[in-house]
């Protein structure tokens, strides 16, 4: 049963600044590991590339093969010359998406927005949830082109470098464009690693969840079970869900890979545990007192102070052993967030 008396302080930890990843490391797989045993709390460290150590032959990987738009878009605005930032959310019909806009005083219903000297130009239609609009774009030729011509990857707030190579803020196996966010737990692997895994007889199966930017939007209220969280895409093919069932037949655990795969696969499963072929909306909000029913394990990375998915990971492994993680990755320098080090809760 859920814990309703728990509140977003609980979930708060120091972080110094300096530990908060900047750049991605050159070699994706060679970031450190901290291997945490979620009923004992008990923690061990080491890298990334020997993940297979703490996976056994029948284990499933559950990836989200979701792939980053360059959804950051600078514009000016039509009438006025007034420098402007654009940042697609999620796409709703044809050329319409739902977008974050920056300054929203100066982009209301009818304002004009020119990109690239015109080659894109587009139109806010109207204001909805949050302040957030809704956009329709001109152009002529591919969008898809067009935005990759001109568009930026969404970083998170935090990072302040400028990004040299966009693919490093991919998976290497992202393949559906529709995320203003990385799935980041992914960004560890590479390909050769994922094939050493297959051939030692850990099976992967990848799902898509298109990630959007409530991913790093604060818990404000005081109260955990008052967060409104936001909705996402997911589809869940029948291949990957057998593999994820056959695996669970057969003794095999589930390891997700981010946070982002454990929403997925939580959202489709039955009380059963067994993953429903599906697609769809999911707003699925996991904290302290949920039950899993079919994810057993978790790769991810080290969360912001009291996020929602700080609360996730502790809802697996218990907000005593979390944070009692954290402390012990702070003290031993780890680097955290997005471009930051990982950690397998087993």
């Amino acid at each position: 049963m859920a814990d309703t008396s728990l509140k977003t302080s609980d979930f708060y930890f120091d972080l110094p600044e300096e530990l908060i990843a900047q750049d991605p490391l050159e070699d994706r797989s060679s970031s450190r590991l901290l291997v945490l045993d979620k009923k004992t709390g008990a923690i061990r460290h080491d890298v990334f590339k020997n993940i297979g150590d703490h996976l056994k032959p029948g284990d499933c990987l559950v990836l989200n093969n979701t792939k980053v738009i360059p959804a950051r878009l600078l514009g000016t605005k039509e009438d006025t010359g007034a420098h402007v930032e654009i940042l697609l959310l999620k796409r709703r019909i044809n050329d319409e998406w739902e977008a974050i806009v920056k300054p929203g005083r100066k982009l209301k219903p009818g304002a004009r927005v020119s990109f690239g000297e015109g080659l894109l130009r587009c139109e806010i239609t109207d204001v909805i949830d949050e302040g957030n609009r809704i956009v329709r774009f001109f152009y002529d030729g591919i969008f898809e082109e067009i935005l990759d011509k001109l568009g930026q990857m969404p970083l998170p707030p935090y990072i302040t470098h400028k990004l040299k190579d966009r693919d490093r803020y991919q998976t290497v196996y992202a393949r559906y464009d529709g995320s203003a966010a990385a799935p980041t737990a992914g960004l560890h692997f590479t390909k050769d690693l994922i094939g050493e895994l297959e051939d030692k007889g850990i099976i992967t199966a990848y799902v898509t969840l298109h990630v959007g930017l409530g991913t790093f939007r604060p818990v404000k209220a005081d109260n955990i079970t008052d967060h409104h969280m936001h909705s996402e895409t997911y589809n869940i093919s029948k291949e990957a869900a057998d593999k994820i069932n056959g695996a669970k037949e057969n003794g095999g655990r589930i390891v997700c890979v981010g946070t982002t795969s454990c929403r997925t696969i939580e959202s489709a499963a039955d009380e059963s545990g067994r993953v429903i072929p599906s697609s769809g909306e999911t707003d699925i909000f996991i904290y302290p007192g949920y039950r899993f029913k079919a994810l057993d394990c978790l790769i991810t990375n080290f969360h912001l102070p009291e996020s929602t998915l700080l609360m996730l990971v502790s809802a697996l492994a218990g907000r005593e052993n979390v944070l009692n993680a954290y402390r012990t990755a702070i003290e031993e320098r780890y680097r955290f967030f997005s471009f930051g080090d990982a950690m397998f809760i087993s």
